[in-house]
């Protein structure tokens, strides 16, 4: 049975655009609609989670991919739950608040389900749009 295989390279370069724009949207929000000022960064941040678990497995299926990026995102969400010393010390450096974030919010797990279907509806759209889908031997 033939796999696609993901090209690392395109996974990166969609890593780092998805990670531009996410901090675009925090640095530059005021000049943004109040909604994508909002919720564009969470919704990213679960975008380049989806790509990142694609681009660490290469030849995993969509729904896998998809499933491991919101089980990532909602366990980050909750881990804003818990404030000991040693995680708050890592959420004052700008590489840890970016990734652990700082307070739960109930809208945060909407806009990380928005990003994993956003990353699933391009990746099915890619894969229809270069015929993948249409090879003999694709999984289903």
């Amino acid at each position: 049975m033939t796999m696609r295989r993901r090209n690392p390279i395109v996974q990166l370069l969609l890593i780092a655009v998805a990670c531009a724009l996410g901090l675009g949207s925090r640095r530059f929000g005021r000049l943004l609609p109040g909604l994508v000022a909002a919720y564009a960064g969470d919704t990213l941040w679960a975008l380049a989670a989806f790509l990142g678990f694609g681009l660490i497995l290469p030849r995993a299926q969509i729904r896998t991919v998809a499933a491991m990026a919101m089980a990532a995102s909602v366990a980050v969400e909750l881990s804003q739950l818990y404030h000991a010393p040693w995680i708050e010390a890592i959420r004052r450096t700008t590489l840890g608040g970016l990734i652990l974030g700082f307070d739960f919010v109930w809208s945060d797990l909407a806009c990380y389900a928005v990003g994993v279907g956003l990353g699933v509806m391009g990746e099915s759209l890619w894969d229809l749009a270069s015929g993948w889908r249409d090879r003999p031997g694709r999984p289903t």
